[in-house]
């Protein structure tokens, strides 16, 4: 096979009119996928009855319940004789791969602004990297309907983002549009409301440039973007850079130590409307969808089998926190709906994953019922839980640990900017938990509307547990964000949980009269007839050692009553939490006990005869 050959740019370039392939990026819970849902209405291409949900695009049920985008995904509409592919990104930094990816895809951005909330810290994140790709930004102020909307304000702050982020003369002319997602329209005055989206669009044509391409040159495909078929496995997304694609064409696999993989392409997928079409052939600047292909990764570049010609590649995002993943061996395990218990189905179902969730790791963690599960954040790795456990699955999962690296023989951890938007009287609630977590203090700035804005750089195992408290702390008022920033020189010790955990010594159905007297140590996690067990958190002790309790006690009878003898118990609705909130709690003694219809805190060791054995070794 020929030495491959590093990629060069087309003598003469050519730019295609009738396609546009744009990106809309934004900070989480800014309206991007609501804005979608107007667009696909306004098309009209499809039927009433195909449009009827909102959020369409966020197909999944975590999606739908969560209010977020988790997966990017591709829709192509047409407008005006122009094809126009739009693709929606996630907004949370914990998917901020997914992101960085599709933006090799496009050729603009749409920067979407919530009109009140202005720039927030992952639209700094992500206009950086549409700026470092050199793409064309259109701002849209969305969510103009608010009645605390701020439009132009929003505007200038926008304008302030792009200077201090090294913008040149020609972005910082950028077009902007004022729209409302979810009422459906788009206008150049926020004060004329408009009856469609048609103003954004015309933009779109406008200010964003048709792909530049190469048609005359052999086959260049970048794979930005994996999907997984059971049906016919890695689905490889990327766009053409040069050439055509038809089926049945062969081709190589560029892979990442230089060696080319042949193959032949079985099946070309075109994106239309809300899915994707099959067809014979596609050509340069075409989002494609290729199957057949040997084992594709991202940043594998697709070209032809005999002119081997590399793209500069595009590397995935490290893992920065890593979770011990391992079989549920507690009393309860089998008996909450869960059908895939044992360790060999947990492991197929961690290799399934990391064929299309590029950002994740896997590997064995010193026995094979136990692997450690690395990933871009809690909240990534509670996703990957969370599907689990509605797929039937069964397991026990650990502390959530920072992953350490070794940089010029010195131990590094993961830093990250954090973000805290609190009313001022709170200012004070939320810096002694966070720099008693090691955050630095990087800026405060105080708003004439009573808010503050807070920005930290804090170790990443400081975030561990932290968003509770700040919570707690501010009375649910803290609106909390944060990214990824570097690696740095390891930090001292992060204070641990505060509190010690009240244990279970008994197996059995919990019992209102024991719990009576135990709600006055503090919060319960158990209510009356919940099943427990030895070794089983049900509660948190007010003081910081952990205590054995019995939760199943019931009261003494006797055949003589006296007036009075009887207690009216009133207990307090316990603590409910979530997955991620019980992920944060635990310490490193500890698991989170996952089954199809519960969420446990439990010991690592059950028996309290074992545990005290290891506490004095």
């Amino acid at each position: 096979m020929p030495k491959p050959e590093p990629v060069s740019e087309p003598e003469t370039p050519k730019r295609r009119s009738d396609i546009r392939n744009i990106a809309i990026i934004a900070h989480v819970d800014h309206g991007k996928t609501t804005l979608v849902d107007a667009l696909l209405k306004q098309s009209g291409q499809f039927r009433d009855s195909e449009l009827r949900e909102t959020c369409m695009l966020d197909s999944n049920d975590l999606e739908r319940e969560r209010g977020i985008t988790i997966l990017a995904k591709n829709i192509a509409l047409n407008y005006k004789g122009v094809k126009i592919n739009i693709m929606d990104t996630p907004g949370h930094a914990d998917f901020g791969g997914e992101v960085e990816r599709v933006l090799n895809m496009a050729d603009g951005v749409l920067i979407l602004v919530d009109a009140f909330e202005g720039p927030k810290p992952q639209t700094r994140f992500v206009t950086q990297k549409a700026f470092e790709r050199g793409l064309k930004p259109i701002v849209v102020v969305n969510k103009i309907d608010r009645s605390e909307a701020r439009p132009q304000e929003v505007l200038s702050e926008v304008f302030d983002l792009f200077v201090e982020l090294g913008a040149t003369d020609d972005i910082l002319d950028f077009p902007y549009v004022f729209a409302s997602g979810r009422e459906g329209y788009a206008t150049d005055d926020p004060k004329v409301r408009t009856n469609d989206v048609q103003a954004l669009l015309d933009k779109v044509l406008e200010f964003v440039p048709g792909p530049v391409v190469d048609p005359d040159s052999p086959l260049q495909m970048m794979v930005t973007t994996l999907e997984w078929s059971e049906y016919v496995g890695r689905i490889a997304i990327g766009r053409i850079v040069s050439g055509s694609v038809t089926t049945g064409q062969k081709i190589a696999v560029m892979k990442a130590d230089g060696k080319a993989l042949s193959g032949e392409i079985t099946e070309v997928n075109l994106f239309d409307k809300l899915g994707r079409v099959k067809t014979e052939g596609a050509e340069a600047g075409d989002i494609v969808a290729l199957i057949g292909l040997p084992n594709p990764e991202i940043g594998d570049t697709v070209c032809d089998r005999f002119n081997l010609r590399t793209l500069p590649r595009i590397e995935v995002d490290e893992p920065t926190l890593s979770m011990l993943f391992t079989i549920n061996d507690s009393p309860l395990a089998g008996k909450d709906g869960g059908k895939f218990l044992t360790s060999r189905h947990i492991r197929d179902r961690l290799d399934r994953e990391l064929e299309h969730n590029v950002a994740l790791r896997v590997e064995e963690a010193g026995s094979k019922e136990k692997f450690l599960v690395s990933g871009r954040g809690i909240l990534h790795l509670s996703v990957l839980i969370e599907t689990m456990r509605r797929e039937g699955y069964e397991l026990s999962v650990g502390k959530p640990q920072v992953i350490i690296k070794t940089i010029d023989g010195q131990k590094n951890e993961p830093f990250e900017t954090l973000t805290i938007d609190v009313p001022s009287q709170y200012v004070g609630a939320v810096m002694e938990p966070t720099c008693t977590r090691r955050g630095q203090l990087i800026d405060l700035i105080a708003s004439e509307n009573g808010i503050s804005h807070l920005t930290f750089s804090i170790p990443a195992r400081g975030l561990i547990g932290l968003r509770t408290r700040l919570l707690n702390a501010t009375k649910g008022e803290a609106v909390i964000h944060h990214r990824f920033d570097c690696f740095k020189p390891c930090e001292g010790e992060v204070p641990h949980r505060p509190n010690g955990v009240l244990i279970s010594q008994e197996n059995g159905k919990v019992v209102a009269f024991a719990m009576g007297k135990l709600q006055e140590r503090t919060d319960l996690f158990v209510k009356p007839s919940d099943e427990v067990y030895e070794g089983m958190i049900v509660g948190e002790n007010s003081r910081d050692n952990d205590m054995v309790v019995n939760p199943i006690r019931e009261k003494k009878l006797s055949n003589m009553r006296a007036s009075g003898s009887d207690e009216n118990i009133i207990l307090k609705p316990p603590r409910d939490m979530s997955l991620e909130m019980a992920l944060e709690y635990i310490e490193d003694d500890e698991y989170v006990e996952v089954t199809p219809k519960t969420i446990r805190l439990r010991k690592v060791v059950l028996l309290e005869s074992e545990r005290k054995r290891l506490r004095l070794r």
